[in-house]
């Protein structure tokens, strides 16, 4: 089977590599995390510019493919440079379930704005016990005539601080726990009712907890038909979910290429580290652990884009994240336990990437909670 990158995809690999290379030094990326929103908006812009925005879309709604192997290429880049800017939380988390919820007019206004720059949004299903679960919603949508109104509680709600809109998981019908009932609504961030306590998370991520009281809706606001939002939801966190863990495999690149070259030049006993066959061994499975992650992430993308059955296509995601999960804990904790002390200080950028990929680790379910669900899929 060829795994090589098709002539259109090694220009977009090239593109953000340059990206990356010239303009996404470590230095930048700390000067960017200190701008209003977490972010710089320049970067937001030359990413419309460059097409970048249109990835995670199909050719029908306007954008560049809706592939996900596509969608890793840039990914795995954005991983290598620590970028910070919100294109998973805008373009991949709520334009995934615009484009597959979404009406045509909703999607013709909603999508070819992020596909400008020109919008910020958010996505708010998760909440405080629901455990990754998705079904598990408590947020109530009740409707009043031509109206619904919502109240309830989400969490780590990402880019919710720079989001015009968010978008709002909540439940039309039946129990916590159903899989129907769980509809999916348009909600102005600043609309009465809205409260949102924003934070910075331990990557330089943004997020918020976000607290709906009263707060109505009409509907036009509702994505996709009443109590039917599940399906597209797992669908777009299983896609979100390989695109982290694309994500991971740049960041633990960059930590292997690293490590070796700090090896090379700290000395001890009047030789460089690296002379060590302990610490070589150590980073030759440091290697393999990235190249086995590799692997198995090309193999959920290709599943993602095949016609393989749903079922099928979560169990490849679950054995990707759980594969990506055991590499993130062995290449991270090798890495700094090698450069030693200096790894965890905010001067050097060991630090921050050991913090984006732990926090991928837990992002979208665990290692552990993968394993289980490839097992029940299995």
């Amino acid at each position: 089977m060829d795994f090589s990158y098709s002539e259109e995809q090694q220009m977009l690999q090239d593109s953000v590599q340059k990206f990356v290379a010239s303009q996404y030094d470590f230095e930048t990326r700390c000067k960017v995390l200190e701008k209003e929103g977490g972010y710089d908006k320049a970067n937001w812009e030359l990413f419309a510019e460059l097409g970048w925005l249109t990835v995670p879309f199909r050719e029908e709604d306007g954008g560049f493919s809706g592939s996900a192997v596509d969608l890793m290429v840039v990914m795995e880049e954005f991983g290598r440079g620590l970028v910070v800017e919100p294109f998973l939380a805008t373009a991949v988390l709520a334009g995934g379930l615009i484009s597959a919820l979404g009406s045509d007019a909703q999607k013709s206004e909603l999508l070819a704005t992020i596909m400008e720059g020109k919008a910020q949004l958010a996505t708010a299903y998760a909440e405080p016990d629901s455990r990754y679960n998705l079904a598990s919603v408590k947020t109530t949508a009740v409707r009043q005539g031509e109206e619904f109104v919502l109240n309830g509680d989400k969490v780590v709600v990402l880019n919710a601080p720079n989001a015009a809109q968010i978008i709002v998981t909540a439940r039309t019908s039946g129990e916590s726990g159903d899989r129907d009932g769980i509809s999916a609504f348009l909600v102005d961030s600043q609309a009465a009712g809205v409260t949102l306590r924003s934070y910075a998370t331990v990557d330089g991520q943004q997020a918020a907890e976000v607290h709906l009281k009263d707060v109505k809706v009409t509907s036009a606001n509702l994505l996709g038909e009443e109590g039917k939002a599940l399906p597209a939801l797992e669908q777009t966190i299983d896609q979100a979910t390989v695109a982290i863990c694309s994500e991971a495999v740049g960041a633990m690149d960059s930590l292997l290429s690293k490590t070796v070259e700090y090896a090379k030049t700290r000395k001890q006993f009047g030789v460089p580290i690296g002379t060590f066959q302990a610490l070589q061994h150590r980073m030759a499975e440091m290697f393999i652990d990235c190249q086995l992650a590799r692997s198995i992430v090309i193999m959920a993308a290709m599943k993602l884009d095949s016609n393989e059955s749903a079922e099928q296509k979560a169990k490849a995601v679950s054995a990707a994240k759980s594969q990506v999960g055991r590499a993130i804990r062995k290449v991270g904790q090798e890495a700094v336990q090698i450069h030693g002390g200096i790894a965890v200080t905010d001067e050097l950028d060991v630090g921050h990437y050991f913090k984006r990929v732990t926090a991928i680790e837990h992002q979208f379910g665990t290692t552990d909670y993968h394993t289980r669900r490839y097992a029940r899929l299995a």
